[in-house]
């Protein structure tokens, strides 16, 4: 059986179709049409990926609220916001709440599934041997690839996948700089600048709730970022 996969959806034809296409592609899909429902199901068991729209019936907001409570239950499950909304005020909000991607219902479905396997595919990497070369240190920051955790001073930093790609891009060549097609290289993301700055806040404000004074991720302006050496 493929890979299980959630999608939350209230629009039933929308939903069928979705679970449809997925399954074809795979993976083991099940849809559920309100936020009350998916977190039902996700209260009994998590999916390995959940993709979500965020006016759910008659909750404008619920596919937010439902992102908020599984980053709680999960810093790495990867989610994925697929809706109509795309403005900036709603991807940056999306992305602020630990989404990994987003994503407008006008994307193909071969593109979410190349979305979807680009998610898979960073967790794949992660279950090769444990080696030293797999763990990174650097001053107050541990980062060890095989189990996805960064820590700051030993206390782990609560990372999504996305995220946890772009740190260990910077990582690896302290005092390099990283423009934002390298980092979206790395980690398999096609988005637009605000995106990048958006994801980049976060984890600045992930590092700094564990260590107020971190400010180890430098902004080189007009060309991207860089971890300081």
């Amino acid at each position: 059986m493929g890979r299980s996969i959630a999608i939350v959806e209230d629009e039933p034809l929308i939903r069928a179709n979705y679970v449809e296409a997925l399954n074809r592609f795979g993976y083991d899909t099940r849809g559920y049409g309100s936020r009350q429902d998916a977190s039902n199901a996700f209260g009994v068991r998590l999916p390995e990926l959940v993709i979500i729209d965020i006016g759910l019936g008659d909750e404008p907001e619920g596919g937010f609220d439902l992102c908020r409570e599984l980053r709680a239950k999960s810093a790495t499950l990867p989610i994925i916001f697929l809706t109509a909304r795309d403005s900036d005020f709603d991807v940056i909000s999306g992305l602020r709440l630990g989404a990994d991607d987003y994503l407008s219902k006008d994307t193909s479905l071969h593109q979410l599934a190349a979305r979807i396997a680009a998610l898979f595919r960073r967790i794949e990497s992660l279950k090769a041997p444990i080696s030293s070369e797999t763990v990174i240190g650097h001053g107050a920051l541990k980062l060890e690839s095989e189990r996805m955790r960064v820590s700051w001073n030993d206390v782990e930093v609560p990372l999504t996948v996305t995220e946890f790609w772009m740190v260990h891009t910077l990582v690896r060549f302290p005092g390099h700089v990283k423009n934002r097609d390298q980092l979206m290289r790395e980690a398999e993301l096609v988005v637009d600048d605000a995106t990048i700055t958006s994801h980049i806040k976060r984890i600045r404000k992930k590092f700094i709730a564990v260590a107020p004074e971190f400010d180890a991720i430098e902004t080189v302006h007009g060309v991207g970022y860089r971890w300081r050496p």
